[in-house]
């Protein structure tokens, strides 16, 4: 990175006062309010790929298999760029870089777009031009792991506390981009009114290569079973973690100090046995059980 940007952005890092607002009862950064009518506004385009997902949900590695699919297994091209270069966040408003908005507004198509924003708070010109979604579903129970370590880590959002702390902030929905449940059940609501395509995070580590066929056959791509070969080996855990472009190694600790928590961590299903006391897994399954009941969603906890 350019190292005045860089001193530009450890300046705004030290001046942080990380402060969360609200909207529609949805907990957001207020550096992401503040520009709320520009996100509203953003003009989406027929040819766009939209990645949409809770956070800590395989968020970065659905981004790199859809460009590698886009990009027919290229991996030297896929390496162009960091994967938060490459698939702007329109959620995101981190000064003094460009806002996730401004990137995305001046990339040529087709773009790949991200967003952990759930279904009531889309821009709706995503659904004007009737844009392809792809939306990555994980179980409740890893993300809160996860995302209780990212938010340790990553200095742009509030400190989570204490695991219990977090536990019951997570179940009650009082964490950035809000309620797993409300989000979860939203998308799934949505997705035959869309173009939506459905994926779980635990069916993608099952079995990878049968869901990067998948959403290949969504995006129209035809794709051999050497180039697969490639895409498989190229988004699995070990390459994502030693590649510069996907770990985030390239920003600095004062962005993500990953001294505290890697970015791309364990990657797997079921660590939460390793932090869920038995009584804290008895309280979210009661609350799952009367959260989901009806929804017709069905998570796996363990493979």
């Amino acid at each position: 990175m350019d190292p005045k940007l860089l001193e530009k952005i450890e300046e705004e890092m030290k001046n942080i006062n990380i402060k969360m607002g609200e909207i529609q009862g949805i907990m957001l950064p207020e550096s992401t309010i503040e520009i709320w009518e520009k996100i509203c506004n953003f003009q989406a385009r027929e040819d766009d790929i939209l990645i949409a997902t809770y956070p800590k949900a395989g968020t970065t590695w659905m981004q790199e298999i859809v460009d590698l699919i886009m990009l027919n297994g290229d991996v030297e091209k896929s390496m162009r760029a960091p994967c938060f270069v490459k698939v702007p966040f329109i959620d995101l408003n981190a000064k003094p870089m460009k806002s996730g908005v401004d990137s995305a507004d001046a990339m040529e198509s087709p773009r790949i777009i991200k967003t952990h924003f759930p279904i009531q708070l889309m821009p709706p010109s995503f659904w004007e031009k009737n844009v392809k979604v792809i939306y990555v579903a994980r179980n409740a129970k890893d993300c809160m792991v996860s995302y209780f370590y990212f938010q340790r880590m990553n200095k742009s959002l509030p400190d989570p506390g204490t695991w219990n702390e977090y536990f019951s902030a997570f179940t009650a929905g009082n964490v950035p981009w809000g309620s797993w449940f409300d989000h979860v059940i939203g998308w799934w609501k949505a997705k035959d009114e869309h173009q939506i395509l459905y994926v779980f995070y635990e069916d993608m580590i099952e079995d990878p290569r049968r869901e990067i066929r998948k959403i290949s056959k969504f995006l129209g791509k035809e794709l051999t079973e050497e180039v697969l070969d490639i895409i498989q080996h190229h988004t699995s855990f070990n390459a994502m973690k030693e590649n510069p472009m996907t770990n985030c190694s390239i920003l600095p600790s004062f962005v993500f100090d990953q001294s505290v928590s890697s970015f791309i961590r364990k990657g797997i299903v079921g660590d939460w046995k390793n932090h869920f006391l038995v009584t804290q897994n008895t309280i979210f399954d009661e609350e799952y059980k009367k959260r989901m009941e009806g929804s017709g969603l069905n998570f796996r906890t363990e493979l």
